[in-house]
């Protein structure tokens, strides 16, 4: 496994991050033990959660199998580097009482140690905003980390799903605040189908010293090679690969994309998550495995070597925007 500093920090983490958004409601706790002990094995040291995952009435659940897996020891924990969010209700209804959800510092105080007794560790490596919150100012939220930082709840702080231009607020004012470091890394919707974050999310976090992580980066499936299996299995796409298959441009670049990597040997869902690695400003993608058998093609893709003619090849099927502002102003 190769490893990377995260952004501008000397915190160094694995090229692929192991996502655990199905543990629980797709992938039972002894799978998911098996899981990460193989993802650790295998070197991979930079686990993702949030506090929502589990969904429904089972929010948390996902939390609670991690911990229960730190829980045996073995230095799993100290192994880690833990990431988790918070911005979400946490109210299994789906109502939230008020002040029980986004980022004012009385919820990030309540989610913080909510998620420290969910997860059975006394500290976060990185803790992220799941979404901007429109309501609540950066230096009311900065306030409410720098005592976090000071008990050592958490050591660094993380953005996900936030525009370039609030990643450039959010470290403007933890710079003029003084005292703490800011945003340390972006967890971005960013894949070969979905570029735009290249316009102006990338380059912010670029800019600010951030690590980029991308998240969905088989865009649902879709990059999979989702016709493939149609043909050879008669299994269906679902959910968004079903949606975006529904136009037959969409199909037929889709087609010309499997089509590219069946003509070099490569899986296209391998090929995919090796794309994202050479991208400039990429710490690494989330990947999500529900099976030991998707962990494996995960780390076979960490060892791929794209050639100039193939990346050149993927240009053509899925331009990227440009850069901002020439993209979309000349």
């Amino acid at each position: 496994m190769k490893y990377t500093q995260l952004g501008r920090t000397g915190l160094k983490v694995s090229r692929l991050v192991l996502g655990t958004m199905n543990f629980g409601p797709q992938t039972d706790e002894g799978d998911s033990h098996a899981i990460m002990d193989a993802a650790l094995d295998a070197g991979i040291n930079f686990f993702d959660t949030a506090n929502v995952y589990g969904w429904g009435e089972n929010k948390g659940r996902t939390e609670s199998i991690i911990g229960n897996w730190f829980a045996k020891g073995g230095e799993r924990r100290e192994k880690v580097v833990l990431a988790t969010k918070v911005y979400g209700n946490m109210g299994a209804d789906g109502e939230a009482w008020p002040n029980h959800d986004k980022l004012s510092a009385v919820n990030i105080r309540r989610a913080v140690d909510a998620s420290l007794k969910r997860l059975q560790t006394d500290y976060i490596d990185v803790y992220q905003f799941h979404h901007i919150d429109r309501a609540t100012p950066f230096e009311e939220i900065w306030q409410a980390i720098d005592v976090l930082v000071q008990q050592g709840k958490i050591l660094y702080v993380g953005s996900s799903n936030f525009p370039g231009y609030k990643i450039a607020q959010a470290n403007e004012i933890a710079a003029r605040r003084g005292g703490t470091i800011g945003l340390v890394s972006e967890q971005c919707l960013y894949n070969l189908y979905e570029r735009r974050a290249e316009m102006e999310v990338i380059p912010a976090a670029q800019e600010y010293g951030l690590g980029v992580i991308p998240w969905s980066p088989l865009h649902g499936g879709l990059l999979g090679g989702v016709i493939k299996k149609e043909v050879e299995g008669g299994r269906r796409s679902s959910g968004r690969a079903t949606d975006t298959l529904a136009d037959p441009a969409v199909r037929a670049k889709i087609q010309a994309y499997e089509d590219l990597l069946d003509k070099h040997g490569l899986e296209p869902g391998e090929a995919a998550l090796a794309w994202l690695l050479t991208r400039p400003g990429v710490t690494g993608p989330i990947v999500g495995p529900r099976t030991a058998e998707q962990l494996e093609s995960a780390l076979r893709a960490a060892e791929l070597e794209l050639g100039e003619e193939l990346l050149a090849g993927l240009d053509e099927i899925f331009p990227g925007p440009g850069p901002s502002p020439e993209a979309f102003a000349w």
